[in-house]
C-alpha cells in the first residue's frame, strides 16, 4: 500500500510503498476514502522539517533539553545515534480521514465491513490506503453523509472541545482570533449554539467565508473594525469568550485577547501561538485562561486511546469519541457545513506536489482534501508464597546445524522500535556474514524504515510467512512486552533459533506456554536480550576480581528514572509493571556475577511510587539487593554496582569506569569512554551459536530462573512476605 511521509532530517516528502498494517484485536482496519490535510498543524511540521539543524533546535526546546539529559545519562555517542536515528527516518502525516470498514478486530461489535467510518489519530488516520484505528477513535458515519465532509471529523473534534472550553452560553458574543481551518470551525460552532461571534484575521477572503458561515463581523486585528463591532455588540461591555485559533510568533491574538475581553471574560487557547500574557492587563480584568487539549478527554490515555476503554459518561460527559460523533451528527443535520471550507481536492498520488503547492503558496486554501483510488462513492492475602521455576524439559535433541562459513546467517526482526534500531541492527549491519532477511512490524511505515535505513530484503506485516520460510535461521522478537512470550512460542514451534528482548514472559503462564513449546518441538534455541552479563568492562572487572570462596554481598542502584507522559511503558495493565518488564536485566547480571541462580526473592516498595528494594539470596548465602528507584536525581548514573567478598571489592561505575579492591588495586581507564553494555557482544555470541549450530550464550534453565525470579518480585510484594523459589517440575 501507499502512504504519505517525510524524512525530518533532510525534509524529505514521499509516497512510499510500505506493508499493509495488521488488524489488530480492539480496534478496525479501514481502507480510506478521503483523507484531511491539516493546513496549520501539517504545514508547521513540513516547515519546520525543512529547516537547518539549528533551526530545528531552536524551534523545539522541549526536544533539546531531552537530548541534553539523555547525554547525562547514556553519553553522546549512544544519545547521537538514537537522535539521528530518530531524525533520518521517515514520519507519518495526517489525522483526520473517513474510509471504509475493510476487516474487523476481535472485540470489535459496534460496526462491521462494510462499514463508513470517521477515524481520528495522528498515529492511526494518516495519510495511508489503509489504516489499523482502535476503538475509541473512529466513530460510524451518520446516514446520508458524504465521505468527503466525514473526513473532517478529528478537525471539528478539535473545534468542539475548544469550544466546550469557553462554555458558552445563549446570547453571549466570542471573538475568534484566527480564521483558518479550525477559527472556521469554532464560529460555526459557537453560531449553533446561540452565541454571536466576532472574527479577526488579517485575511479577508477568510474574514469573508467566516462573516458567510455565520459570523456577525469580521476584520483585521490590527483595524479598528474588529473593535468596533464588539463594543456594538456588547454594549461595551467585552466579549464573554476569546477563542485563540491563531499560529505563528507573534504575541498579538493575547494582547487582543485582553483589550476585547470582559471583566471576568475566558479566553481559550486552542492554536499554537505565542503567549506571553500582559500581566497588568490579564490581572486587572481577572481573566480565565484556558487551554484546549486536542478532540478532548482520552487525548494521550493509552488506555483510552490503544486498550479501549472508556470514561463512564457519568463522570465524562465529552470524550474524544463522543465529540466525533457529536460532530459527525451535527454534519448531518446540516448545523455545521464544511463545503465552503474545501480548497482543493487532490488525488492522492500527487500528495508530494500538493504539500509542495501549500509550503510554497502557490496553493492558497483552508482546507485540502486527499482522494483515494478505489474510494467508496458517497454515502454513511496470605502464607509466605512459594513460586515455582518450571523445569526445562526437551523431546529429543535439538538439532542445530552448522552453517559453512560462505553461507550467510538469514535473520528475520520482529518489531522495529527505538530499541531494535539503535541498539541491535547498527551492529548487525555492520557484522560479516549476516544477512536482514525480513523485517516484520504491525505498522507498516515502522517496517518500510527499517528495511531503507539497514537493508532488509523484505519488509512485511505477514509473520505467517516468515515463520514459514525455511531460509530464515533466526527470528529477534523486539516488539512491545505483552506479545514476546507468544512470538517465542511460535518461533521456537517453526524451528526457528530466537532472540527475544527481555522480558521473556509477563506471566507465569506465559512462562509456561513457552517451555511446553520447547518440550514440544525439541527447539531449545533460544537467547533472551540480558545483555549486560557481556559488557566488556564488566567481564573484566569479572575477571580480575577472581574465583570466590566465600558467600558475597550485591548492591545494585538502578537509577530508572520517570518515564516521560505517553511512555507505553505506564501501560502497565497490557504491559505489566516496569520491573517486570525490565527488572531481568539486574536479577541476570547479579546471578551472573554470583555464578548461581536465586532461591528465594523478597521485595518491598515504598507507598504511592515505583521505588523498589528487592534482596535476592542465593544458594551459597550470597545475597544481592537491587535498589530500583524512579525519584532519584536525574544527572546520577543510572546503574552502579558494588560486589563484596573475601576482602575484595568489585565498583561498576554506570560501564563507563570499573575498579576492583583487593591484594591489588585495578581500575580502569578514567578517561571518558562511550558506555557498552554488552550488546554487540551478546549479538557477536548469539550468531557465532547460529552459525556454528553450539550451545546458546545463556543456559535455557538460567533464563527461566531470572524470568520466574523477576515474575516473584510482584508476587511478594503483593504477599508482603518473602517469596521462595521452588525448581520443581
Amino acid at each position: 500500500m501507499k502512504q504519505v511521509v517525510q524524512n525530518y532530517k533532510s525534509g524529505e516528502l514521499a509516497v512510499l510503498d510500505v506493508p499493509v498494517p495488521g488488524c489488530k484485536p480492539g480496534g478496525v482496519l479501514v481502507r480510506s476514502a478521503y483523507s484531511l490535510i491539516s493546513t496549520g498543524t501539517e504545514l508547521m511540521k513540513v516547515s519546520e522539517a525543512g529547516m537547518s539543524m539549528l533551526g530545528k533546535a531552536r524551534s523545539r526546546p522541549d526536544q533539546v533539553a531531552k537530548v541534553m539529559q539523555s547525554v547525562a545519562t547514556n553519553g553522546v555517542p549512544a544519545t547521537y545515534r538514537k537522535v539521528m536515528g530518530k531524525l533520518d527516518s521517515y514520519t507519518p502525516l495526517g489525522y483526520s480521514l473517513c474510509g471504509v470498514v475493510e476487516q474487523v478486530g476481535a472485540g470489535i461489535d459496534d460496526v462491521k465491513v462494510g462499514d463508513l467510518v470517521a477515524c481520528a489519530g495522528n498515529e492511526h488516520a494518516l495519510h495511508a490506503e489503509l489504516n489499523w484505528v482502535p476503538k475509541n477513535l473512529y466513530a460510524p458515519v451518520p446516514d446520508g453523509l458524504a465521505p468527503r465532509h466525514a473526513a473532517f471529523g478529528t478537525v471539528g473534534s478539535i473545534a468542539m472541545q475548544g469550544v466546550r472550553q469557553g462554555e458558552p452560553q445563549l446570547g453571549e458574543v466570542a471573538l475568534v482570533i484566527g480564521l483558518g481551518l479550525i477559527g472556521q470551525l469554532v464560529v460555526q460552532l459557537l453560531t449553533a449554539a446561540g452565541v454571536r461571534v466576532v472574527g479577526a484575521d488579517p485575511d479577508p477572503t477568510r474574514c469573508e467565508l467566516a462573516a458567510r458561515l455565520g459570523a456577525a463581523a469580521c476584520g483585521d486585528p490590527a483595524s479598528p473594525a474588529v473593535e468596533a463591532a464588539v463594543a456594538e455588540l456588547t454594549d461595551g461591555h467585552g466579549v464573554d469568550q476569546v477563542f485563540l485559533a491563531a499560529g505563528g510568533g507573534s504575541n498579538q491574538p493575547v494582547e487582543l485577547a485582553a483589550r476585547l475581553a470582559r471583566d471576568r471574560g475566558r479566553v481559550v487557547d486552542i492554536g499554537k501561538c505565542r503567549l506571553d500574557l500582559p500581566w497588568n492587563a490579564y490581572y486587572e480584568k481577572e481573566l480565565d485562561v484556558r487551554f484546549s487539549r486536542s478532540y478532548g478527554p482520552g487525548r494521550y490515555d493509552p488506555s483510552y486511546e490503544l486498550e479501549g476503554r472508556d470514561y463512564p459518561i457519568g463522570y465524562v460527559r465529552w470524550t474524544e469519541r463522543r465529540n466525533l460523533a457529536c460532530f459527525l451528527d451535527l454534519l448531518a443535520r446540516g448545523r455545521v457545513d464544511v463545503e465552503p471550507l474545501v480548497s482543493h481536492i487532490a488525488d492522492f498520488d500527487d500528495a508530494v506536489e500538493t504539500y509542495q503547492s501549500l509550503k510554497d503558496g502557490d496553493l492558497k486554501a483552508v482546507a485540502v482534501l486527499f482522494r483515494y483510488p478505489e474510494q467508496a462513492e458517497e454515502q454513511g492475602e496470605s502464607a509466605a508464597p512459594e513460586v515455582s521455576v518450571p523445569e526445562v524439559r526437551r523431546t529429543g535433541t535439538t538439532v542445530a546445524p552448522a552453517r559453512s562459513a560462505n553461507t550467510p546467517v538469514r535473520l528475520a526482526f520482529v518489531g522495529a522500535g527505538n530499541y531494535a534500531t539503535s541498539m541491535l541492527l547498527p551492529h548487525l549491519t555492520r557484522r560479516e556474514g549476516v544477512e536482514l532477511s525480513t523485517v516484520v512490524t504491525t505498522t507498516a511505515l515502522s517496517a518500510a524504515n527499517a528495511q531503507r535505513k539497514f537493508g532488509f530484503a523484505e519488509a512485511t506485516t505477514d509473520l505467517d510467512a516468515v515463520l514459514g520460510d525455511k531460509s530464515i535461521d533466526a527470528v529477534f522478537v523486539v516488539t512491545r512486552h505483552s506479545s514476546h512470550a507468544e512470538l517465542t512460542r511460535q518461533a521456537l514451534l517453526a524451528g526457528k533459533t530466537v532472540f527475544v528482548e527481555k522480558p521473556l514472559a509477563l506471566t507465569e503462564d506465559e512462562l509456561a506456554g513457552v517451555l511446553a513449546a520447547v518440550e514440544e518441538s525439541g527447539n531449545d534455541r533460544l537467547q533472551v536480550g540480558f545483555n549486560r552479563r557481556f559488557a566488556p568492562l564488566l567481564q573484566e572487572a569479572k575477571n580480575r576480581f577472581g574465583t570466590r570462596t566465600g558467600p558475597a554481598s550485591l548492591r545494585y542502584l538502578v537509577n530508572a528514572g520517570k518515564l516521560q507522559h505517553g511512555s507505553w511503558y505506564l501501560q502497565q495493565g497490557a504491559e505489566g509493571s516496569r520491573f517486570a518488564g525490565e527488572g531481568g536485566h539486574f536479577i541476570d547480571t547479579a546471578s551472573w556475577l554470583l555464578d548461581a541462580d536465586p532461591v528465594s526473592v523478597y521485595a518491598t516498595a515504598a507507598p504511592g511510587n515505583e521505588d523498589l528494594q528487592v534482596v535476592l539470596r542465593y544458594p551459597d548465602g550470597s545475597t544481592a539487593t537491587i535498589s530500583y528507584v524512579t525519584t532519584g536525581a536525574p544527572g546520577f548514573p543510572k546503574e552502579t554496582l558494588d560486589l563484596v567478598a573475601d576482602g575484595k571489592v568489585l565498583r561498576l561505575d554506570d560501564f563507563v569506569r570499573a575498579s576492583v579492591y583487593g591484594g591489588k588495586k585495578w581500575v580502569s581507564s578514567r578517561l571518558p569512554k562511550a558506555r557498552d553494555k554488552g550488546q554487540n557482544a551478546e549479538l557477536a555470541a548469539f550468531i557465532k551459536a547460529v552459525r556454528t549450530g553450539g550451545p546458546m550464550p545463556v543456559p535455557l534453565e538460567s533464563l527461566v530462573a531470572t524470568t520466574s525470579a523477576t515474575l516473584a518480585v510482584q508476587t511478594g510484594l503483593a504477599a508482603g512476605a518473602p517469596v521462595t523459589l521452588a525448581r520443581t517440575p
